[in-house]
């Protein structure tokens, strides 16, 4: 009976749906988080009859043929990199990016991770840093004096001193974008990395040709749409059910057969 396996394949690709979907979900309120759609692909087939084999001897061939599906299998989860809106902090050290582009941050590794979460701050010296304290780079220390910090839509920092009316400059925040930003690995902590599929990172400041800018005071909430990930959930759960039902009618057939009576 192929409808047992091929109604298996089909609940255990809605189980995975609805996992990436409660991912989707749980992070609603994650500063920078993208959204994943679970993709689908129906497994090979099983040609009983070939379409275009010869059906006699005048020449007549089989028009279409008989091809008996073996079900569904998981083709991919890729990212949706859509633009998150801008949620105001009134942290002066808060950043949302408008458009393309990744800040770097410096793991204890020696790696350099992405992320699009602007919500950062200093350590006890100073240097700019993430909410899990890695460094953001190109580094930046802020002066312990200052009285206000300043980050231009082009990524200049400057901030302001007791001994100096004139803003100073303590540095220039970069952006980082990737031909295929769907292929950033994504390690968690809201950090990506550089991955085979993502290419090579391509490097500048904010507001060049092609990169966002930064908006100070605000971060870039989730892109997550709550009624659509519902209505995603929604379908789903109906998906796996009628796959659940023709288990079960399988399993009646197949005990209707063993009844049977010589």
């Amino acid at each position: 009976m192929r409808a047992l396996r091929t109604a298996t394949t089909g609940m255990a690709a809605q189980q995975l749906n609805v996992e990436v979907i409660s991912n989707n979900i749980a992070n609603m309120n994650t500063v920078g988080f993208k959204k994943q759609r679970a993709e689908f692909e129906d497994l090979l087939y099983q040609n009983v009859e070939r379409m275009g084999a010869a059906s006699s001897d005048s020449g007549t061939v089989v028009p279409t043929g008989v091809q008996v599906g073996s079900g569904v299998k998981a083709g991919s989860v890729y990212r949706i990199t859509a633009q998150g809106s801008p949620t105001q902090t009134q942290n002066k050290f808060d950043v949302a990016i408008q458009g393309r582009g990744y800040l770097q941050v410096l793991l204890p590794s020696g790696e350099t991770a992405y992320t699009r979460a602007g919500n950062l701050t200093t350590n006890d010296q100073g240097q700019l840093v993430t909410n899990d304290g890695y460094l953001v780079q190109p580094g930046i220390t802020v002066p312990q004096d200052a009285t206000d910090v300043m980050i231009s839509p082009t990524g200049l920092m400057q901030v302001l001193q007791p001994s100096s009316p004139t803003p100073q400059t303590v540095g220039q925040l970069q952006l980082a974008t990737f031909f295929n930003e769907a292929g950033l690995d994504a390690v968690g902590e809201n950090l990506f990395l550089e991955s085979g599929a993502s290419g090579q990172a391509s490097v500048a400041n904010p507001g060049a040709p092609g990169y966002g800018k930064l908006l100070q005071g605000y971060v870039e909430a989730s892109n997550v749409d709550p009624v659509s990930e519902i209505t995603a959930l929604i379908v789903a759960q109906r998906a796996y059910e009628m796959n659940s039902k023709v288990i079960n009618s399988a399993d009646q057939m197949l005990q209707t057969t063993s009844q049977l009576k010589s």
